[in-house]
Parts: C-alpha cells; structure tokens; sequence
C-alpha cells in the first residue's frame, strides 16, 4: 500500500512522516500527478495562510487534481481548511470540497474571551465515522490555528472555542482534521491509524 503526501509550500510535512513512521507507516512526498493519483492513500497537510497556498496548488494544477482524487484523501489544518468552500484568510476562494466556510476566531464571542490564534489541547466530541474508530468522546488533540470551518452537514467532530466549530469534516472519500494528529500523541496515532488501514 502506498501513502503519498502532497508537497507545497506549506510546512508541517516532516513531523507527519515521523507520526507514520511511529505506527509503521511509510509515505513519498511529491508533487507528481501520476504518484499522487496512483497512491492508495494521500495526505494533505499544511501550515500557513490560505491565499499563499492556493495560488500554489493552482500554479502546479493541484487544485484540479486534489478534486478529482478518488482514493482516501486526508486533509489536515490547512490542509483541512483549503478543501473547505472559502476562506475569510485574505478573501480566499478554496476547493470547494466540503460546503462549509472558514472564518476567523473573534478574541471575544458570548462574553468569553479567548486567545487568537488558538495554541494548544482541546477536546473532541460528537465523533462520527470510522476515522475515530477506537477514539473516546472528549479526547484530547493538539491545535494551532486562527481560522476555523463553521458547523454544517459534513461535521464530523466538534470542539468548543469558545462557540463549537468543526475540528473534522468528511464527504465521500475526503477527510478533514483542523488539530494536528501528528502532535496529539495516542489519540491522534490512533486517527493516522484508522486513516491509513481504513
């Protein structure tokens, strides 16, 4: 089984290779058409600001690919918010793969304040599909983000910051992760797990 990684310039690359080599998972890092449509796996992470990167992937006609993929796809932070509809990160029209929108974290909402961007743990809930197979309900992963995917029909896991947003979103073959399940420790190998032998 092969897992490819989708190169572009957004960095966190290295740290989800070492997570996959943590659960005896190997993965080719490419921007080559052919390798990334003949994986049967492939990863799209990334972290960085949204404008950048789409321009990018559209240089290098990723964007197009990355639609068309048939295979599991996984989307992480970045990753995640760019297969999303639109990204108020500079006005960023996005891949559209998920019909949720991404909109910047207000310092305050319902009278809490809260830090922007959000850095560190946080819990997950609402878990659905088999991509959290063997992950409890109100596990914790690890965050960095200042931009989020508002609530819709492809949520698949919530977290509260300090209204809910969604940490996870699925349609069909595609699969998205704002947390970083290279840094969340078990519960998050546990999900790269899943992902990869799904």
């Amino acid at each position: 089984m092969t897992t490819v990684i989708i190169k572009y310039n957004a960095g966190n690359i290295q740290s989800v290779l070492y997570a996959l080599e943590r659960i005896g998972a190997e993965a080719l890092v490419t921007d080559d058409h052919e390798k990334i449509v003949s994986a049967d796996k492939v990863i799209f992470p990334g972290v960085g600001e949204a404008s950048t990167a789409m321009q990018y992937l559209k240089e290098r006609n990723l964007d197009s690919l990355i639609r068309e993929l048939r295979q599991p796809v996984l989307g992480i932070c970045l990753g995640m918010q760019l297969m999303c509809t639109h990204s108020e990160e500079n006005d960023t029209a996005c891949l559209g793969i998920f019909e949720e929108s991404v909109r910047k974290f207000q310092p305050s909402a319902n009278g809490e304040t809260v830090k922007v961007p959000q850095i560190g743990w946080n819990n997950i809930y609402g878990l659905k599909t088999d991509l959290f197979q063997g992950v409890p309900e109100n596990s914790y992963c690890y965050f960095v983000h200042g931009y989020y995917a508002a609530l819709g029909q492809h949520t698949i896991a919530k977290t509260d910051y300090p209204d809910p947003y969604s940490s996870a979103l699925h349609r069909d073959n595609f699969y998205g992760v704002q947390f970083h399940p290279e840094k969340s420790a078990r519960v998050g190998e546990q999900i790269l797990k899943n992902f990869i032998e799904r």
